[in-house]
């Protein structure tokens, strides 16, 4: 019996080692996968509470922990709303996450030891009309009809963890809906539809000259290599060559980049060629992310860059609600971080459709809508030359549904899409919180209101 307990007690000691043990090793050395699960975690909170107005502890159950991966049921955030920050640790102590809140430029991760720059003062963006209708303003007429709010009302159309569908036809909104909890006003994250938006903001700069669609040599660190010869037409049709993993399962590229790098665009550029530029599509966020520390890299004055897409973009289109978010650096996430009400998406999917012309001014040059829709030629007919979608999403695409040849799409992370049919006149937005397991594609809904609208106006 004495053995025994000589026996037992070393090993509780060995035990109560090895927990010091692991619990040093997550104080001071946490692994990578744990610091991408408390940033995400502090940096989605961050954004949906002050924002979206929505708790932060709310956010972190129902967006954060429900459909995340498994370690995220054990992150904890912290919310300093007289601050302005959250931060995050796994089981309350380990691999703390921190974002911060700067006003004009949303949320940004602030990796640990570095600091979020000071934004200087932007223009606050107008007020919404209420009294005026959609687009010029928020008052919305719903068609009466009740084939459309029989698609409208079907769960099997609008897909699990809908938040938010807006149908415009026409020019004006003909229904929506909303998911319990979100309304008109809420500002959702529209993750990779950012990209197109991006694209846009990319636009305004080639028809102001300070842009060009031929020019190379994007980034000082590629002079004297390969890549000083990538343009930003290639960048545009995610066919530079330059290596990036896009996997959301693991730490990977893009994970890393959104969550444990302070200067994102950084980060992407220091990435080497994985093949000749323009012969091979490698869908990339680190290129949007480039592309947006480019166009801002036009500018002398960084303030002026900072405060331009919503000078030149969605001021006139009235995207009162929208808010595009900048890494700790200060460089826009276009790739990812755009919060807008599903009106304001709407907005931007209607002036796609009008081939970038809003109340009859030429917001981007002419044709350059046109263009960003033309198949990016590496891309076997999947996506465009400006960031957007030219079938969508799921395996196969379109395949099995009806669409109009002319319908393209912006699409996001966990179910966003906007389809926009001009043919139809149709814009389709679906927002919502629908990971890709479940198998929800939009088409169903999309040919369903296509071939409603099939004998109707474009206007």
């Amino acid at each position: 019996m004495r053995v025994l307990g000589k026996i037992l007690k070393w090993l509780a000691i060995l035990a109560v080692l090895a927990v010091v043990g692991v619990a040093g090793w997550l104080a001071f050395a946490p692994p990578a996968l744990i610091r991408v699960a408390t940033a995400y975690s502090a940096k989605i909170v961050c954004s949906n509470q002050f924002l979206a107005w929505r708790d932060g502890q709310e956010v972190l159950a129902l967006d954060v922990q429900a459909p995340g991966h498994p370690i995220l049921k054990y992150i904890s955030v912290d919310v300093d709303a007289l601050e302005r920050t959250v931060s995050a640790r796994l089981l309350g102590l380990f691999g703390e996450g921190r974002a911060v809140h700067r006003p004009g430029v949303g949320c940004a991760s602030v990796p640990g030891g570095a600091e979020a720059q000071a934004m200087p003062p932007l223009p606050e963006p107008g007020q919404p009309h209420m009294a005026a209708l959609w687009p010029a303003g928020e008052r919305v007429e719903p068609s009466q009809d009740a084939a459309l709010a029989a698609i409208l009302d079907d769960p099997a159309m609008t897909g699990p963890g809908m938040r938010a569908v807006v149908v415009a036809q026409g020019g004006r909104i003909v229904g929506e809906r909303y998911g319990e909890g979100f309304k008109a006003d809420t500002p959702l994250l529209g993750w990779s539809m950012t990209k197109t938006v991006t694209a846009a903001i990319v636009g305004t700069l080639v028809r102001e000259g300070r842009l060009s669609l031929d020019q190379d040599g994007l980034f000082e660190g590629w002079n004297g290599d390969e890549r000083g010869d990538i343009t930003l037409a290639d960048l545009m049709a995610m066919s530079s060559g330059l290596e990036f993993n896009e996997d959301y399962g693991d730490v990977t590229d893009v994970t890393r980049m959104l969550y444990l790098e302070a200067d994102m665009a950084g980060f992407a550029a220091d990435k080497p060629l994985a093949g000749p530029r323009g012969e091979a599509f490698s869908y990339s966020s680190g290129t949007t992310v480039m592309l947006s520390r480019i166009w801002q890299d036009a500018f002398a004055d960084p303030a002026h860059a900072l405060a331009w897409p919503r000078e030149a973009l969605f001021g006139p289109l009235g995207m009162t609600s929208a808010v595009l978010e900048a890494d700790a650096g200060g460089t826009f996430v276009g790739s990812s971080y755009l919060y807008a009400t599903a009106r304001d998406w709407a907005r931007f999917g209607e002036f796609l459709r009008n081939d970038g012309v809003w109340a009859g001014r030429q917001v981007l040059p002419e044709g350059f809508a046109s263009w960003m829709r033309e198949e990016a030629p590496a891309s076997d007919g999947e996506y465009g030359r400006g960031q957007l979608w030219l079938r969508g999403p799921g395996e196969g695409g379109d395949a099995g549904f009806d669409l109009p040849d002319d319908a393209f799409w912006l699409l996001g992370h966990d179910g966003q899409s906007t389809a926009v049919i001009p043919s139809r006149g149709l814009v389709v937005v679906r927002l919502g919180l629908t990971p890709s397991r479940l198998g929800y594609k939009p088409q169903k809904m999309v040919e369903a209101l296509a071939r409603l609208y099939g004998g109707a106006p474009a206007q």
